[in-house]
């Protein structure tokens, strides 16, 4: 029998609407075994209004039968709900998916407000300290996981961004095989000369098991070519890494090219960063 996994909600009660507990219950269907869900509730502080004016910031316990008990008790699923308070959002998150084992955690985005995609600090935090992969949910995104399309960098010169590598395409095909869906990779260049030949694509194909077909190199910047290929292929889910990097007071950077990639998308994205593993420990 295989084993259970544990799918990590995030649940802000100052929304109407839960898209990540909705995409969770959505994708659990398809998954055999079905995943058992551990919803967090708890306010990111950095994003939203957390003085006592704002009328969302009180819920009843009816709230939580009809909003959170209810939907997953319909669908079958088993689950269990934390409430925290802590001011610390983004850490008691860590700690708590690690504590649940969980297999990924399910983040809300919200929709773009402006052209440009821009991410509360609390929220990168989560990405790049994570133990386990981060899905990004988006409000209108296919919930459907039928073309999985994993970003790949055949030009990496270190060690940390290979293994980087190894574990963005073993989750995507982690993913792919769980709901039976076509797998892709993408890469993009900007000096011709990085270009791969037939030789090392042929390596790749036979290395992941995806098809050269299935293997899209482009030119042009990260952000645009993954947006081109997604549109393209007509991905339902994105899988991307995330490195950590730390600045001169050792707080971290966010990615510039991984704001862009996510900013360029509008499905779901999987985010691995270098703590992450394949499966839930």
């Amino acid at each position: 029998m295989q084993q259970q996994h544990t799918l990590f909600v995030v649940v802000d009660p100052n929304d109407d609407r839960h898209v990540a507990l909705e995409r969770a219950l959505a994708t659990s269907q398809l998954r055999d075994p079905q995943p058992r869900l551990a919803v967090f509730v708890a306010v990111d502080g950095e994003a939203v209004d957390t003085r006592a004016v704002n009328d969302h910031l009180f819920r009843d316990e009816s709230w939580f039968r009809e909003q959170i008990r209810e939907p997953i008790t319909s669908a079958g699923l088993e689950c269990e709900i934390t409430v925290c308070w802590s001011s610390d959002w983004q850490d008691a998150i860590i700690q708590e998916s690690k504590r649940c084992n969980a297999e990924m955690i399910y983040l809300p985005v919200h929709a773009k407000a402006s052209r440009r995609f821009t991410f509360a600090e609390s929220k990168w935090q989560v990405l790049k300290q994570a133990k386990c992969p981060v899905v990004l949910i988006r409000p209108g995104a296919k919930d459907r996981r039928q073309v999985v399309l994993a970003t790949v960098n055949y030009q990496a010169q270190t060690t940390q961004q290979r293994q980087l590598n190894r574990q963005v395409s073993e989750r995507a095909r982690y993913i792919a095989a769980n709901y039976g869906a076509e797998l892709h990779l993408v890469n993009a260049y900007l000096d011709s000369m990085l270009y791969p030949d037939r030789g090392a694509l042929a390596k790749l194909a036979q290395k992941t098991g995806v098809p050269t077909d299935r293997i899209h190199v482009k030119q042009g910047y990260t952000s645009d070519v993954v947006a081109e290929v997604a549109r393209e292929i007509n991905a339902d889910v994105v899988v991307m890494g995330t490195l950590n990097q730390y600045g001169a007071t050792g707080s971290l950077l966010r990615g510039n090219t991984a704001e862009r990639v996510i900013g360029n998308l509008d499905v779901d994205v999987v985010v691995c960063n270098e703590f992450t593993t394949t499966e839930a420990d």
